[in-house]
């Protein structure tokens, strides 16, 4: 069965706590690839709503003091009854509001992946890499793979660092991912929504090493095969077809 079929017949219901830039494409990405998303963010439900989810995303990219109590509760709920977990720390270098926050999020959660481009990564293990606004200065690979590996074993999780080069490491094991494309740089959101699709795939598959790099692969496929056709001309005709991509890629 494929990573579509497999999804698509389990239909998991992924909650995210994203940011409001993405809230849309986010949900459009999930339904393209047969899963099914909730966007509850008020303390007084996530709880609840945390108990139905299959998957649970945390993306810290339009972060608000009223948006941690959602956040820390619903991780804590998410542990409690062995949900998956994404984090993704958008822009976590850029102000001490953020990495603080980022920082206390991890003390109090066990996440499954955490996910991020090689300066948020860097900054949440006091390494440094070059920054420019909230996208980082690719690194050599090796460099990349160091702080995925530091990454993976300071916090106990799958660490992704997004790039030219996809590096996903658990510590023990490293895989390299080069596919993709410049285009999906070109549109906002495509890497809060690759955060949300790993969530529904960790929800679908027992090997959570395998399915975090399985689901990466596929997801810069689509971005190969959306770029490839002939109505392709900008981010916004790419937008439409890697949608489209998504929903029928094998």
């Amino acid at each position: 069965m494929n990573i579509n079929e497999n999804i698509m017949k389990k239909a998991p219901l992924v909650h995210c706590l994203t940011n409001n830039v993405v809230k849309n494409f986010t949900a459009n990405g999930l339904l393209a690839i047969g899963a099914s998303p909730i966007m509850a963010d008020n303390p007084m439900e996530v709880s609840e709503v945390a108990k139905k989810a299959d998957a649970i995303l945390i993306n810290t990219g339009t972060l608000m003091d009223s948006d941690m109590e959602a956040m820390l509760t619903t991780g804590t709920v998410a542990n409690n009854h062995q949900k998956p977990i994404v984090l993704d720390p958008v822009a976590v270098g850029s102000s001490s509001f953020r990495k603080q926050a980022c920082l206390k999020f991890l003390n109090a959660i066990n996440f499954t992946v955490i996910k991020g481009n090689a300066g948020e990564m860097a900054a949440l293990v006091d390494e440094k890499v070059a920054m420019k606004g909230v996208d980082s200065v690719d690194p050599p690979v090796e460099t990349t793979k160091l702080i995925a590996n530091k990454v993976a074993t300071t916090f106990q999780t799958i660490a992704v660092i997004t790039g030219e080069k996809d590096v996903i490491s658990n510590g023990k094991e490293t895989y390299i991912n080069e596919h993709g494309n410049e285009m999906l740089t070109r549109i906002t959101g495509a890497g809060c929504l690759l955060g949300a699709i790993i969530g529904a795939n960790l929800a679908c598959e027992v090997d959570h090493f395998k399915a975090t790099y399985q689901i990466i692969e596929f997801y810069t496929k689509a971005a190969e095969r959306a770029i490839a056709s002939s109505n392709v001309h900008g981010p916004g005709t790419f937008q439409v077809h890697f949608l489209d991509a998504l929903h029928h890629i094998d």
